[in-house]
């Protein structure tokens, strides 16, 4: 029976960093002894004394067989896996290597257009070849959900020989898929499933969130465990249903994204969060569910606010800890809404066109979600509201626009894949001679992260102009020039 209450890495590695010696190993800092005297103020000698290298006390992440297999085997339990793997490098490194241990140079993957850049990043180092199903959109709010069993079915029916289908659940804004129904199917037709469930480690530990989506029946789920849950930055999880994926495989996967000299301040604190919740985590969801359910219903009482997304009933799950609000009504982009926002003391997770997501956890507080009250107040108080705001015009608009509106079971085709278009001759044009040109950038609004424009596919006007809008209305581009005057197009 396994001890939920230790935390084998975490007091491995605090043992170790109380122990004395004269330390001939990386890193250069020497334990705190070389580190900058006002980093060292700031943040403390004792977090340099745990900076510690793979020392025999400490395992070693690619051949675990002490406290970190210890600790990955107790996390596996927690998050009801059969294997689980720590990420150092993010949940980028787990997305990656789910892709590549599982497809092959020239093998085909059943996926949605809406997947992170993480995903893009898989399909050009492994080689495979994308077939895209691009998922309905919310009405009115610009927000994709997640791709149906019955688009999946129809793809696989087009593509049977595809190795493997990977979906996002649940998305930035806490719609879930319907897991269970994907995995069915694809597991009809001998078919592993990776879900990209970074925005979900929490669920399963309260009978109000969704369950997750290894319970599900997904033979891989990628957690950012840092995003909701008590890891720091960067420190995720891979998590395995043994039965259709090799675990060598994995382990390979592993070993070409992984840094051969992992944190382990970022392995500790994973451990830690896994005790956290194997522990405590029904109480620690109930107490955030109940701020999100107050924030909810005060900011429905604002008057000249449109009352705060809640989609419970409307789609396979929902996460009722994550708040969604439109501002359009207000006059204002999110962007700007963002920017006043910060003013009065309230940074949300993600801006869009017109609304502003917040991600609510066990660390935020009832003073928390009294200033994101009082700050939406005030809002709204001194906000515009135009009849027709210039904002809702543009909205409405631009979603015709940007990427193509076809019916869920088609497939947006590229004319060559991403590896070969990223590796591809190529050249920089201005904006206008781009058009209808190939891509072989990933280029995406960040957050949160999905791309307007991928290696391999054609640059439309519409993608364009969306880039455009987006960036005048004051979101963060990545991965091209960020005046978008010039595109990086295949010779």
């Amino acid at each position: 029976m396994l001890d939920q209450t230790s935390a084998p890495l975490l007091e491995a590695l605090q043992a170790r960093s109380h122990k004395t010696d004269a330390p001939f190993y990386a890193p250069g800092h020497k334990r705190g002894g070389g580190i900058d005297p006002e980093l060292a103020q700031w943040w403390g000698l004792p977090v340099f004394a745990a900076d510690l290298p793979e020392l025999p006390e400490l395992d070693n992440l690619f051949a675990p067989d002490g406290a970190i297999a210890q600790a990955q085997e107790l996390a596996a339990a927690a998050f009801k896996a059969d294997r689980t793997w720590f990420l150092a490098n993010g949940s980028t490194a787990g997305v990656i290597a789910a892709i590549l241990a599982t497809c092959g140079h020239g093998e085909k993957i059943i996926l949605p257009r809406n997947i992170h850049k993480s995903a893009v990043s898989g399909l050009i180092l492994s080689g495979a070849v994308p077939i895209f199903l691009t998922p309905e959109t919310l009405p009115d709010w610009d927000i994709p959900l997640c791709i149906t069993p019955e688009a999946v079915a129809a793809a696989i029916q087009t593509h049977p020989d595809a190795k493997a289908v990977f979906v996002v659940s649940p998305n930035y804004h806490g719609i879930c898929g319907h897991i269970a129904g994907i995995a069915q199917i694809a597991h009809q037709h001998g078919i592993p499933l990776i879900v990209d469930e970074a925005h979900g480690p929490h669920f399963g530990f309260h009978p109000h969130l969704p369950p997750s989506a290894i319970e599900a029946g997904a033979d891989m789920a990628v957690h950012s465990t840092h995003k909701v849950l008590g890891a720091m930055t960067q420190a995720s999880m891979l998590h395995l249903r043994q039965g259709m994926i090799e675990p060598q495989r994995v382990n390979q996967a592993l070993e070409l994204v992984q840094s051969t000299s992992p944190n382990y301040l970022l392995l500790a604190s994973l451990d830690a969060a896994r005790r956290q919740m194997a522990v405590g985590g029904y109480e620690l969801m109930a107490k955030t569910l109940a701020l999100a359910a107050t924030a909810r219903s005060s900011l429905t009482q604002i008057p000249t606010l449109e009352p705060p997304a809640q989609w419970t009933a409307s789609f396979a799950g929902f996460d009722p800890s994550r708040l969604t609000v439109k501002v359009t009504d207000l006059g204002l982009t999110g962007y700007e809404a963002d920017e006043l926002l910060q003013k009065m003391g309230v940074t949300a997770e993600l801006p869009s066109w017109g609304h502003l997501t917040f991600i609510i956890s066990l660390g935020n507080t009832e003073a928390d979600i009294e200033q994101l009250i009082k700050s939406f107040a005030q809002l709204a108080s001194v906000s515009p509201r135009p009849e027709v705001s210039p904002v809702n015009s543009w909205a409405k608009a631009q979603l015709q626009t940007w990427s193509p509106r076809l019916p869920v079971s088609e497939s947006p085709r590229l004319p060559v894949s991403p590896r070969s278009a990223f590796f591809a001759a190529r050249e920089v044009v201005p904006a206008e001679r781009a058009l209808g040109r190939i891509s072989t950038e990933i280029v995406c609004p960040y957050p949160p992260g999905i791309p307007v424009l991928m290696p391999g596919e054609i640059i439309s006007p519409g993608a364009i102009d969306f880039l455009q809008q987006v960036r005048s209305f004051g979101g963060v581009i990545t991965g091209c020039d960020p005046d978008l005057q010039n595109f990086s197009v295949v010779r």
